[in-house]
């Protein structure tokens, strides 16, 4: 079983690798156009896309909705088999806990992710899932295709965030000092 390790370099990722990765930045991209995380994430069978899918756990009001899980129902749907054999799901971010054992019971024969994920992701900065001894299917791994790209997708989206958050809270201290007479001339 093939393992991922980190000394691989941009040019070492074939076109293939790169050209998926590309679409699956471009699912990323519609994740963040729903107010969504941009993550993206395209199964791909004998070179073609079986499944697609981005993150849409809060406009779908469903906390499953992760890109890779969707990608990977729109796969099974496809080949209308549960098992997904001989397929590689490439994402933009490294998958979290949920995401990494759906990949393993869904029989993925290769993940391969653009940007590491610390806080929750699964496959090489905390569980290791894939590493495990316990799990039944070994899944191959490999990260860092267009590993730039997907950060900066990602930390961009945080930061909008975090600047909108930011000026939502300033704009409800202003009204609350307006109702507390501040600034009325009072």
């Amino acid at each position: 079983m093939i393992r991922m390790t980190d000394k691989h370099t941009p040019k070492d990722f074939t076109n293939s690798d790169q050209h998926w990765m590309r679409v699956a930045l471009s699912l990323a991209a519609k994740a963040a156009a729903l107010g969504e995380v941009p993550v993206g994430a395209v199964v791909v069978r004998d070179g073609k896309s079986v499944g697609e899918g981005w993150n849409r756990p809060i406009s779908g009001c469903d906390p499953t909705a992760h890109a890779e899980i969707i990608a990977l129902r729109a796969a099974a749907a496809r080949l209308q088999n549960y098992r997904l054999p001989n397929c590689t799901l490439y994402v933009t971010i490294e998958p979290c806990t949920m995401c990494a054992g759906a990949i393993v019971h869904s029989r993925i024969e290769r993940v391969v992710f653009g940007a590491r994920e610390p806080k929750a992701g699964a496959v090489v900065s905390n569980a290791r899932v894939f590493d495990s001894d316990y799990i039944n299917h070994g899944v191959a791994y490999e990260t860092g295709v267009c590993e730039r790209e997907c950060s900066e997708l990602i930390s961009e989206f945080f930061l909008r965030r975090r600047q909108e958050k930011s000026l939502k809270k300033n704009a409800l201290k202003m009204i609350d000092h307006k109702k507390d007479g501040e600034g009325l001339g009072v």
